[in-house]
């Protein structure tokens, strides 16, 4: 899910697949983004996900009866989305202009190092009024061996993402971190980070399990303040 965007960088081969397949088991975390998606999606028919990867939401997205197209430069991650009847591009530029209702992007600007023209290009496909959401993982001080792993560039704050989300034309409607728990959860891995980056399995299912439904209910007061990741649902503004 690296570079899925015009005029960036070059894209090179992802760095970070054995993670993306541990975060399969993920369970609630994946029902929550997936949850997310199809909320903010509203009655969008038209939808674009940005950095499909292989396919852990573009599926259930096109199986809601969404007409779905997924923007994924790996060729390998292109071939699962082929064979689950999934249709890709490797570039966001071999999409029609002003053809989508919606369109999501779930932890990927973060690897891209222009992150900014990546934006302008998905607003480019998107019809006037048309929404985006977005998900990336929060604060510079929780990047970790994992982060570097997988290839992040950047890990995000409120401040920086509207200012990217301003910067590329969008109009920000909700912005607000997310897992508060995560946030301590991360600052401790990062104190006894080995520095190569694994998830170790058996802990990602126990947090999974037991911490992220408490952490979701305590994202109602810490929203604004701290938490893993960030979400954002941005408009392109009408004529």
């Amino acid at each position: 899910m690296m570079n899925p965007a015009s005029g960036a960088r070059p894209p090179s081969p992802y760095t970070g697949v054995e993670n993306l397949e541990v975060m399969r088991e993920a369970k609630n975390y994946n029902r929550y983004l997936q949850s997310l998606v199809e909320r903010n999606g509203r009655s969008a028919r038209r939808v674009i996900d940005f950095g499909a990867g292989s396919g852990t939401f573009a599926i259930p997205c096109a199986a809601a009866g969404r007409d779905l197209m997924a923007v994924e430069p790996d060729e390998r991650l292109r071939a699962l989305l082929a064979q689950a009847q999934i249709r890709a591009v490797a570039d966001i530029a071999e999409l029609p202009d002003e053809a989508f209702e919606y369109a999501y992007t779930l932890n990927v600007l973060e690897h891209i190092d222009a992150d900014v023209e990546a934006l302008r290009g998905l607003r480019t496909k998107l019809v006037p009024g048309g929404w985006l959401f977005v998900y990336v993982p929060a604060f510079p001080v929780l990047f970790t061996s994992m982060d570097a792993k997988v290839g992040h560039v950047r890990r995000y704050t409120r401040r920086t993402l509207r200012a990217s989300l301003d910067a590329a034309g969008f109009e920000v409607r909700t912005i607000r971190y997310a897992d508060s728990l995560g946030f301590a959860a991360t600052l401790l891995f990062k104190a006894i980070d080995n520095g190569r980056g694994d998830v170790n399995v058996s802990l990602l299912r126990l947090y999974d399990r037991l911490a992220f439904p408490v952490s979701r209910a305590l994202d109602m007061l810490t929203h604004r303040w701290f938490g893993k990741n960030l979400l954002a649902l941005a408009t392109k503004p009408a004529p």
